[in-house]
């Protein structure tokens, strides 16, 4: 009788790669991202150009509390969230779903946001 070799066998779920229309990957960390309730800038850089800035506009400041940092950085993303909601509605109101620089700027130009003091 002649011995067989044995062969591994492939394990469970290692079929072939399934393939998406492209975007869609984009479009699950689009709503991941929606739903959660962090704040995506890291921390430290954030902290440093805030730090930069104040140091060069107000060089006496040398102390700043950590819940203005915090305070600081929400409103931050939350404007920056809020003009890319308005520059997106004015890409799609223009028929096209890339944005584009002019739609930031219209939409700044409308909404009176980020002027100069």
């Amino acid at each position: 009788m002649a011995r067989t070799k044995q062969i591994a066998k492939r394990s469970g779920g290692e079929g072939p790669q399934q393939h998406r229309k492209p975007g869609t990957q984009a479009l699950r960390e689009i709503r991941r991202l929606q739903k959660t309730v962090n704040l995506l800038i890291p921390a430290a850089p954030f902290i440093r150009t805030v730090k930069e800035i104040s140091n060069f506009h107000a060089p006496e400041v040398t102390r700043r509390q950590a819940e203005a940092l915090q305070a600081l950085q929400e409103a931050a993303e939350d404007f920056i969230v809020q003009m890319f909601e308005d520059s997106m509605l004015c890409a799609i109101h223009a028929k096209r779903v890339t944005l584009m620089k002019k739609d930031w700027e219209l939409a700044r130009r409308l909404g009176k946001k980020g002027q100069t003091w």
